[in-house]
């Protein structure tokens, strides 16, 4: 508990409320490293799609739809959150959704054909929309535990600690993994299981969230789902009074459309391009926890002490080294040098988006502004993966094209930062806070 320094946090606040915040981080990363990057996503492509031309996009189109959902919703649902003083509410919600849907994904191998592709695709859309749900309304807590000289760090702290989750749960699918391949095992059995690891390491560690941590927030009104609609319409009237945090929005889809190509497609161009199998695919994507966890904690202070702007544009440069290195990259050794330096790049990255857009949040509406951050980044995932589908499909299945072609949204991504002012942004969210 000595790691969250007290001078880094707002008056009043525990340590061990950080660390239940932490927890979250920690519980909801397993889903992402196990079933969006490591192992599901494979298997769905090679498994239940039986590798035909047309999985990659299927797997992208699936992903897109939640991420579609989550745009269009979340905003409403940050609004509705602020005015009920129910962020926690509404995250324990979002946290069973997600839990229960990866425990049906374990049942998508006793389907077959066209039923078992469609099952598979309406399981990811449910689950990975409660995730999303969950990232954003743990998000939207961290400006009232950090103040805004500490932010990063705490940022940093949570995104790290999340690796570890990250790296938990994968670690104790690949030993399953390798012990069920030993025995021969094919992956319609050891994939179920993979399945529950994750859900169940989920569900455990999100109790130390509901436990530890406290709504701070304070109701403003009854309000209704059209009064949060309402709100959220003024609140994109007033974008001008935000320039900088709109400005922000608009760097982030770029950017994190990036990103969300690492995430969703890595183990698939790993094994189909690289020529990775299933165990080497594992670790790799362990080893590139240990480097994001690295690149989170180390970046959480780093941009406290040279700004955020500037850490994130650091981050951006490294984004567009990896999309390089891997399109070249003809050896695994060689794509290993590309997934440690994008372990470290998405850590930090995300990290410090998640602490750029609290600093930028007006005080009285940060549920609302953080379902805009994960409106932007919901835009991205579908932007990024879809892009890198229509390239591959384009280009006669080279996904060395479509990953090049991938620096293009860094590259944009680090143009739109630069105007950011974040002294100006910063007051004008206070004015109105």
């Amino acid at each position: 508990m000595a790691l969250f320094s007290s001078s880094a946090l707002n008056p009043g606040v525990r340590k061990r409320e950080v660390f239940g915040w932490a927890m979250y981080d920690f519980a909801n990363s397993g889903y992402t490293t196990v079933v969006i990057t490591a192992v599901f996503a494979a298997y769905f492509v090679g498994g239940i799609a039986k590798g035909a031309p047309w999985a990659a996009f299927a797997w992208t189109a699936a992903l897109s739809a939640s991420y579609a959902v989550v745009m269009i919703s979340m905003p409403a649902i940050g609004a509705w959150a602020d005015r009920r003083a129910a962020k926690k509410r509404v995250l324990v919600v979002a946290t069973v959704g997600c839990v229960v849907a990866t425990v049906a994904l374990a049942l998508t191998p006793r389907f077959s054909g066209a039923m078992g592709v469609a099952v598979a695709m309406a399981l990811i859309i449910v689950s990975n929309t409660f995730y999303s749900y969950g990232e954003s309304l743990t998000g939207a807590f961290l400006p009232e535990l950090a103040t805004a000289e500490g932010m990063g760090k705490v940022s940093g702290w949570g995104w790290s600690f999340g690796y570890v989750g990250g790296m938990l749960a994968l670690g104790l699918c690949l030993a399953y993994v390798l012990s069920a391949q030993a025995k021969g095992l094919p992956a319609s059995h050891f994939v179920p299981v993979t399945m529950l690891i994750t859900a169940a390491i989920y569900g455990a560690a999100a109790s130390a969230t509901f436990v530890l941590l406290p709504e701070r927030a304070q109701p403003r009104t009854a309000g209704s789902a059209v009064g949060a609609w309402q709100q959220l319409r003024a609140t994109f009237r007033q974008a001008r009074a935000y320039r900088d945090f709109m400005q922000l929005l608009a760097c982030t889809v770029c950017y994190q459309g990036g990103v969300a190509v690492a995430i969703t497609l890595a183990a698939i161009y790993a094994e189909q391009v690289i020529g990775f199998v299933a165990s080497e695919t594992m670790v790799l994507i362990f080893v590139l926890n240990i480097a994001a966890a690295v690149g989170a904690f180390g970046f959480g202070y780093v941009q406290d002490r040279v700004g955020h702007k500037i850490s994130l544009a650091g981050t951006l440069v490294a984004w567009i080294a990896v999309c390089v290195i891997a399109a070249m990259a003809t050896t695994k050794g060689t794509f290993w040098w590309a997934a440690a330096i994008a372990g470290l790049a998405m850590g930090s990255s995300q990290s410090a988006g998640r602490a750029m857009t609290g600093y930028l949040a007006p005080p009285r509406q940060l549920a609302e502004f953080f379902g805009l951050w994960t409106f932007a980044t919901r835009l991205a995932s579908i932007i990024g993966p879809l892009m890198f589908g229509a390239i591959t499909w384009a280009a006669g299945g080279n996904q060395r094209i479509a990953i090049l072609s991938t620096a293009a949204l860094f590259v944009a991504g680090l143009l739109l930062l630069l105007p950011i002012d974040m002294a100006r942004g910063r007051a004008a969210a206070q004015r109105s806070g």
